[in-house]
């Protein structure tokens, strides 16, 4: 049950089917490339869509500009302290402008960085700093019918063999992202944490989560590991960030914000690093490129994301719009993430090899039927790596009702029916930069779309 109720509502509006064709077209059949009045239920992306609360819209009011020593600066660093247990933080403009800061502190020219699975900006930042990312991930993970309850925890032997063969010297930071958004949103647990911890301890190397999802983490921990069974989410997930040396965090996602970001460390040497990099990239580090009520916002959101009553809604949301798709029969990975479904495109369109991007046509066409938006996590937008071929659908945070899921799960069920006839895409243009292909690369589909039309 919702426990929350609407202040203020959006229209939108569903385009009809010859305006969809019209704007996929002219999109370059990428999903990136279309207009927001053109999409009727939105699941791009979770990171920045969500609703901010009636208390996250009175503290913009508070808001104080000052460029430096801002008293919102200091409420915004007190949240960060109560809630992550870091006081040493340093606000950037959103999640990646943490990772350019972080990296460009810790990373130089031929270090290996493993991660649990690299998303795409952070992978793109590590290798933008001259590094190699290397995924560590469940074998596990891999199949999406797996019952396991923490199939996004880091694999240690892969670990361990990454860092044989680069030299411990040549790895100077070890990641963990939790949840595994690479991973279809699973969790990580607090055991597999701690061990990944000692391990970093070992090789002397810097242990950095990636807590942009940390209580959606939590709440998986308090459900699944025995050891928080009676915790409380905001105890989880300070224990779980305890272990870390430092954390980058998209306030567009646990944060509860439209906008926001930032890194926190423990090191003062460390932090002054981050500071002087914030100022050259990002903004004077009380304020990192945000408005003082933006991190007002941040502050407020970051308190009320470990609470049980708000997270509890936001995994059932989830929950629920997975259990319809696999009602209707459609291939998910199992179990379901934290802030998306995942449908299993490789399994949904068969006929269609990796090399042609069964994913991105899958997400091409629940456009054209629906104008749902979701975005491909396959080998369109992690060229070269070995992952499962998926299609996520994250919901935004505190935005869409029942009426609207019912919508995704009619509309992906649609494209089910009448998967035999769906054709792949080819590229046409691409950027130079592998890790952001998915973001700006033009396709074409090799035979006719919405054949159903």
């Amino acid at each position: 049950m919702r426990n929350y109720k609407a202040k203020v509502v959006e229209p939108v509006r569903l385009p009809d089917a010859d305006e969809r064709r019209a704007a996929l077209e002219a999109a370059g059949y990428n999903v990136f490339g279309l207009d927001a009045e053109d999409v009727y239920v939105d699941l791009l992306t979770d990171s920045g869509t969500g609703a901010m609360s009636h208390d996250q819209w009175a503290a913009l009011h508070r808001g104080d500009e000052s460029y430096a020593g801002s008293r919102s600066f200091e409420r915004f660093r007190d949240a960060v302290e109560a809630v992550m247990g870091f006081e040493r933080v340093v606000p950037t403009h959103q999640g990646r402008g943490a990772e350019n800061v972080l990296f460009g502190a810790l990373l130089d020219d031929g270090d290996v960085v493993p991660n649990n699975t690299h998303f795409d900006t952070t992978r793109a930042h590590v290798a933008n700093q001259g590094a190699e990312p290397a995924d560590c991930p469940l074998s596990v993970g891999l199949d999406p019918d797996a019952d396991h309850p923490f199939k996004g925890n880091m694999n240690l032997d892969r670990l361990r063999s990454v860092v044989d063969e680069a030299g411990a010297e040549n790895v100077p930071v070890i990641l963990l992202t939790i949840t595994n958004n690479s991973m279809a949103g699973q969790p990580v647990s607090v055991e597999n944490t701690r061990r990944v911890a000692a391990f970093a301890d070992e090789i002397d190397a810097t242990f950095v989560i990636d807590a942009c999802r940390f209580a959606e983490n939590a709440a998986f921990v308090g459900a699944r590991e025995d050891e928080f069974a009676d915790a409380e989410i905001a105890d989880i997930a300070r224990e779980q960030l305890s272990y870390a040396d430092a954390v980058t965090m998209s306030g567009k996602k646990d944060a509860l914000t439209n906008v926001g970001g930032f890194v926190a460390c423990r090191d003062e040497g460390l932090f002054e690093r981050c500071k002087e990099r914030a100022i050259l990239y990002e903004g004077f580090p009380t304020y990192g490129g945000l408005a003082g009520r933006d991190l007002e916002a941040m502050a407020v959101g970051l308190r009320e994301a470990v609470q049980r009553r708000y997270v509890t809604d936001r995994l059932e949301g989830v929950a629920e719009l997975g259990r319809r798709l696999v009602a209707a029969g459609v291939p998910v990975y199992q179990p379901f993430g934290g802030h998306a479904v995942y449908v299993d495109a490789g399994r949904f369109l068969p006929q269609i090899d990796d090399e042609a991007f069964p994913g991105q046509a899958l997400v091409c066409e629940c456009y054209l039927e629906g104008a749902v938006r979701g975005v491909e996590l396959g080998s369109f937008a992690f060229p070269g790596t070995d992952r499962p071929e998926l299609v996520r659908l994250a919901l935004p945070r505190r935005t869409y009702g029942l009426e609207h899921l019912e919508h995704v799960a009619d509309t992906v069920a649609a494209v089910y029916d009448r998967r035999e006839a769906v054709p792949g895409m080819e590229l046409t243009s691409e950027p130079a930069t592998p890790e952001l292909r998915h973001f700006s690369a033009s396709l074409s589909p090799r035979g006719p779309l919405g054949a159903a039309d």
